[in-house]
């Protein structure tokens, strides 16, 4: 088969990459080294297999990502290509806009003239659902709850965009849906939470998982400069997913694209596989034998308390449930920083 993999340098782009070419297939990745790290995992993609196309290009010039469709007609593409930092797009709403809404429509489009039948998996985010205010939230010594979601927020939940990133994802997530019902493309929107891994250079608003791992390195080895800064109280809460159990979550729903097609699914860890900051900082200390000293600072804004992901409509669908508990999953994200920081 053949995968087009749009921001295929990146955390999630590269290891479905370093998948699919394990696996025999041939692989095209699409990047404009945008974040940082990606140049990195391009490297390391490009020492697995000779079955790489590496093309440099950017989706929001249609040329460019329009050739690379018509010419390749890829089974399967993987839309991963995005602004995803909250921070970024208040900055620079703009930009935002241009790479999140119009970098996706220019993918639709030159999948509409030229690969209808190729199959578009877009990785949305929870931010569609909004800051959750609305949300009743009990306060707990190291969490907040949301007491009326005990397997966590579905996909009916309304959708609220907030923020220009939320407003970009939420643009591009519906774009999505509909060109599945007006074009009958085969589209699949997956709503992440927090996703985490090997491969992923976090920074400090992106990644939060790996970038905490990163202080407690630095911290460990007597490398902080300064303490580190948290927003808000640390008790909002996250479910996290490791970067193999999304890969398998990816693969069960293009193997099932009868169901899935033009669907929106909230994919994260759940409910057992939720931490809040605190909560991580308390597994950090235990495993290293350090303290997580940090500054707090304001709120971030259209920051959510809790966002946890039900995910029973993924496992009614494509029988997609997570097999790497967090606990699991945070040594394995904490081996791979101090891999990548003593090499």
């Amino acid at each position: 088969m053949i995968y087009l993999i749009n921001g295929g340098c990146g955390f999630l782009g590269s290891n479905m990459a370093a998948a699919k070419l394990r696996d025999g297939h041939e692989v095209i990745v699409f990047d404009n080294f945008f974040r940082f790290g990606t140049e990195e995992n391009l490297k390391w993609l490009s020492s697995l297999n000779k079955n790489l196309n590496f093309i440099k290009g950017d989706v929001r010039n249609i040329y460019e990502i329009e050739k690379v469709i018509q010419f390749y007609k890829p089974d399967v593409i993987f839309h991963f290509a995005g602004q995803v930092a909250m921070t970024t797009s208040i900055e620079n709403p703009y930009l935002d806009f241009e790479i999140n809404v119009k970098g996706t429509l220019n993918v639709l489009e030159s999948v509409r003239k030229y690969s209808p039948d190729s199959i578009v998996c877009f990785s949305s985010t929870n931010k569609v659902y909004g800051d959750l205010e609305h949300i009743e939230y009990t306060e707990l010594e190291t969490r907040y709850i949301a007491k009326d979601y005990p397997t966590g927020f579905s996909e009916l939940i309304p959708l609220d965009f907030r923020s220009p990133y939320g407003c970009s994802k939420g643009a591009a997530d519906q774009y999505m849906l509909d060109y599945s019902r007006i074009f009958n493309l085969k589209t699949i929107v997956f709503r992440h939470s927090s996703i985490f891994g090997g491969r992923q250079f976090s920074t400090y608003d992106q990644g939060w998982v790996g970038w905490f791992c990163q202080k407690a390195f630095e911290i460990k080895n007597n490398l902080q400069k300064e303490k580190f800064t948290i927003s808000g109280t640390g008790k909002q809460v996250r479910d996290v997913l490791y970067g193999d159990d999304l890969i398998n979550c990816y693969n069960l729903a293009i193997e099932n694209i009868g169901t899935t097609k033009g669907k929106a699914y909230n994919i994260g860890g759940g409910m057992d596989n939720s931490f809040s900051l605190l909560e991580l900082f308390g597994v950090l200390e235990e495993k290293l034998g350090i303290e997580m000293e940090y500054i707090q600072k304001p709120w971030r804004e259209s920051d959510q308390k809790v966002f946890v992901a039900d995910i029973l409509k993924a496992e009614k669908d494509f029988n997609w449930k997570p097999k790497i508990d967090k606990d699991t999953g945070i040594v394995e994200m904490y081996d791979w920083i101090e891999k990548i920081n003593l090499k």
